[in-house]
């Protein structure tokens, strides 16, 4: 039996969520998770439809990215997965989808602003989106740089990893990552439900500006921090 049975299985399931949710279709998009102990990173193998996933074909790597344990080529994205988590150190599990409306703002290039509850709720601040990459990153290690790019944003604008939990990147696609897979794609949900409602927005009164701060503060504060009241405890 895998020493990595329940790591696969957790990103397995995980990565099931992807067309339930209806977040890509076909092969694009994945799920990683990570056991910090062992230094392994658990994801979807590269081109496998959903349909045909099973948890035994999860593959397994070192945060170098070396094959540890799985028959088949991770995903090609597995680069950007493993930066990130020795770059955010809290985080196990991270998830990057091709959601139809969180893409279409990556295309545009444009962060998507707090417009209302549904967004404070899970953070103050807009979904930032980085820059385009240059023809040197594309040419030169492309998946690494993916990663590069989502790095330089939070630092360039002072972001938080553990309060911004996703992020666009340009003319690509959106990333999120959690404390597990299950957070990982439960972000790629909410990403994907706050962009679709501020793109409606938008349309329907192209004015629109960001909400207010008090009721930003509100709807965020009474779901995170020590004084958060919202749910059970």
């Amino acid at each position: 039996m895998s020493k990595y049975k329940y790591l696969k299985e957790q990103v397995y399931e995980a990565n099931m969520e992807i067309p339930k949710e209806e977040l890509a279709i076909v092969t694009f998009g994945n799920v990683s998770g990570i056991d910090r102990a062992a230094g392994a990173v658990a994801i979807k193998p590269s081109g496998i439809p959903y349909h045909r996933l099973r948890p035994e074909d999860i593959v397994v790597v070192d945060l170098d990215n070396v094959v540890i344990e799985g028959s088949m080529r991770p995903s090609s994205d597995t680069k950007t997965h493993t930066l990130l988590y020795k770059s955010f150190p809290s985080i196990g599990g991270v998830c990057h989808t091709h959601s139809t409306y969180a893409v279409a703002w990556a295309q545009a290039i444009r962060p998507i602003p707090n417009l209302g509850t549904t967004h404070a709720d899970h953070l103050t601040a807009a979904i930032p989106v980085t820059e385009v990459m240059s023809d040197e990153m594309i040419e030169g290690n492309y998946e690494l740089e993916t990663g590069n790019q989502i790095l330089d944003l939070f630092a360039a604008q002072g972001l938080s990893y553990e309060e911004v939990e996703m992020v666009l990147v340009a003319c690509h696609g959106p990333f999120t990552w959690g404390k597990d897979p299950a957070k990982a794609i439960y972000n790629s949900v909410v990403l994907e439900e706050i962009a679709r409602m501020a793109y409606l927005t938008l349309q329907i009164n192209p004015s629109a500006g960001t909400i207010k701060q008090s009721l930003i503060d509100k709807h965020y504060f009474r779901k995170h921090g020590k004084n958060a009241y919202y749910g059970q405890e």
